[in-house]
């Protein structure tokens, strides 16, 4: 569901790229800075726990009581042209950002439910929010003040949103492993409806076709990330807990994702995005190199280290290693999407078991009595 770094998700570092911005959340914390442009080492720092109380209180701009969360970062997005950034937190807030030529927050609005994702539309006037409970609102940005507006509901937890190029799709997928396509201008009208997004993946990675493809343990993949580049058509897959990234080609004309590369990393990855120069960026858990810059050469990516948008980020991240400290060494933050499954076959055997063993037991117990009251009354009539 992921385009070329349009937007994070899950609570956790994450890395974003649009145009020469990078920004970088972690925990409530959200660092932004610009890789690409000459003379600009200036680095944006915004903090949910801070700015957010000196600013408004208990209540947001909206007038509505703020819910009182870890203000954890959940979801963020940059818009098309890196002027507006959004993200929403863990006391079920959305913020908003005016980026240029300098950061600034323009609003802070209340929202129903905790959010799991979010996208700008082309047009920048919008932000699409999905929530835990299913539903997708939007939100204006020329409007920076008002309520949101329900748009569509799915039955299950959203997990991801995004929209076509020319936003009149919006497209969602949920945890049941549907995929959702609407008309954006009708979204009740559902234009398609699919099934096994994740699994689709994931059989992919575990082909035979592909034995340079790293196998877990499980023989289960959790795909963590999908970035994707317009420019060749590339796919970038992450899979959780597995410090490993794949790369694929789309062949639109035969409708497969043709595998290009493995590339393999000492260290685990928290996340990945490409640029629209095919470079492929990769956040991983190492404070002595957080950041590794991959480039395309000869039809393969190669690790580049001489890059000074690369020098200058990994300073940022290193100088600012507190805001990933909490998620070095954490456990894995998708298991509570999955179902819990058990096999309790072993003990509905036993039981059923010893059930039968019981009722045996009794109807010999009833069958022993009957027998020696059947001797009693003999005996009765013999002594008459």
């Amino acid at each position: 569901m992921e385009g070329g770094g349009g937007g994070g998700r899950v609570p956790g570092p994450a890395l974003l790229l649009r145009g020469a911005l990078v920004a970088v959340g972690g925990g409530s914390r959200l660092l932004a800075a610009r890789c690409r442009e000459a003379g600009d080492d200036s680095l944006f720092v915004y903090d949910c726990v801070n700015a957010e109380k000196a600013a408004l209180g208990n209540k947001g701009q909206d007038g509505k009581p703020i819910d009182k969360g870890s203000d954890d970062i959940l979801a963020f997005a940059f818009s098309p042209s890196g002027d507006y950034f959004a993200l929403t937190d863990n006391c079920k807030r959305l913020i908003l950002f005016h980026t240029k030529p300098s950061w600034k927050c323009v609003s802070i609005r209340s929202v129903n439910r905790r959010c799991t994702s979010l996208i700008i539309t082309a047009a920048e006037d919008k932000i699409l929010v999905a929530d835990k409970s299913g539903d997708v609102y939007s939100y204006s940005i020329t409007e920076p003040q008002a309520d949101g507006k329900l748009e569509l509901g799915h039955v299950s937890l959203v997990l991801d949103v995004t929209l076509s190029p020319d936003d009149q799709y919006i497209l969602t997928a949920d945890r049941d492993e549907k995929i959702r396509v609407s008309l954006a201008k009708a979204p009740y009208i559902i234009v398609s409806f699919c099934l096994g997004h994740r699994e689709f993946v994931s059989k992919i990675l575990v082909t035979p076709n592909y034995p340079d493809l790293l196998l877990s343990a499980s023989g289960k993949y959790t795909v963590s990330r999908i970035t994707y580049c317009c420019q060749g058509s590339y796919a970038a897959i992450l899979c959780d807990s597995i410090p490993t990234v794949y790369v694929f080609q789309l062949d639109a004309i035969a409708r497969q994702l043709v595998y290009k590369q493995k590339i393999s990393l000492k260290h685990k990855v928290w996340d990945i995005a490409f640029e629209e120069t095919r470079d492929l960026w990769i956040l991983q858990e190492d404070s002595e190199a957080p950041l590794q810059l991959y480039r395309p050469c000869d039809g393969q990516w190669k690790p580049v280290t001489d890059d000074k948008g690369l020098q200058k980020m990994s300073k940022h991240l290193q100088d600012n290693w507190t805001v990933f400290e909490a998620f070095v060494g954490a456990e894995s933050r998708y298991s509570s999407l999955y179902k819990a499954s058990f096999d309790n076959t072993a003990d509905y055997l036993q039981r059923k078991e010893e059930r039968l063993q019981h009722q045996k037991k009794k109807r010999q117990d009833l069958q022993h009595g009957s027998n020696g009251q059947t001797k009693k009354m003999k005996t009765e009539e013999s002594s008459l």
